[in-house]
């Protein structure tokens, strides 16, 4: 005959199964729910824009120290300065878009009972509109950097759909050619309609490299110096 302590123990056991074998059908309830509601939605957002705002910053900060540190002038403290607000700003924005996007798809979705792909074309046009509209250095990179994967992206997609025959040969050469050639006669005679840290960048490798001091413009930068 099994003792009282057996018996407790085995019907803890069977809860314990019983539990466990209706958890992912409770988790997937609970999923459901958070993907429909607004209240879950927004409880979602609170957790994954701090995420986001830490992937913005790991990408600009980076880019902002080198950038800073090697084409801009001012103090030690100026310049720390102006990497923390480019960092902040960065990963600010991209922390807000990807809140307003994914809650207009959650709130589209709901509406219509089910998900199209105009629901992500539009959330993100108005959350472009309200997080990357302000015409600053910032936004314009982003905007740039994603303007060229776009157009690589459409490319590939009109050939994927028939309405551009496939190449018979790579055409990146071809493309590789045309972009070096126009960036650099823009820069030679049109300097002024090139984004700011673009020309810096090429005034660093096309005219400051004309001017030699010594080894350490190997290992800082060589400014180039008027003579009076």
């Amino acid at each position: 005959m099994p003792s009282v302590g057996s018996l407790s123990h085995r019907s803890q056991a069977q809860q314990s199964c019983r539990s466990s074998s209706a958890s992912p059908g409770l988790q997937g309830e609970l999923e459901a729910a958070l993907q429909l509601s607004p209240a879950g939605t927004t409880v979602l957002g609170r957790f994954l824009t701090p995420a986001k705002a830490l992937y913005g910053a790991k990408i600009r900060a980076p880019h902002a120290l080198v950038m800073t540190f090697l084409f801009k002038s001012g103090s030690f403290r100026e310049k720390l300065k102006s990497i923390a607000q480019a960092t902040y700003a960065h990963s600010r924005n991209l922390a807000y878009f990807v809140f307003t996007y994914k809650g207009l798809l959650a709130a589209q979705s709901q509406l219509q009972g089910k998900k199209i792909p105009f629901h992500s074309f539009l959330a993100a046009c108005i959350g472009g509109w309200l997080v990357f509209g302000d015409n600053n250095p910032i936004n314009s990179q982003i905007i740039m950097y994603l303007l060229s994967r776009i157009l690589f992206g459409l490319s590939r997609l009109a050939v994927q759909k028939g309405f551009i025959p496939q190449p018979r040969q790579d055409p990146f050469p071809l493309l590789a050619a045309l972009v070096w050639g126009t960036v650099l006669w823009l820069f030679e005679y049109h300097r002024d309609t090139l984004q700011p840290s673009l020309q810096s960048s090429m005034t660093y490798l096309y005219e400051d490299s004309e001017v030699w001091h010594d080894v350490s413009d190997f290992l800082i930068y060589n400014k180039r110096t008027h003579s009076k």
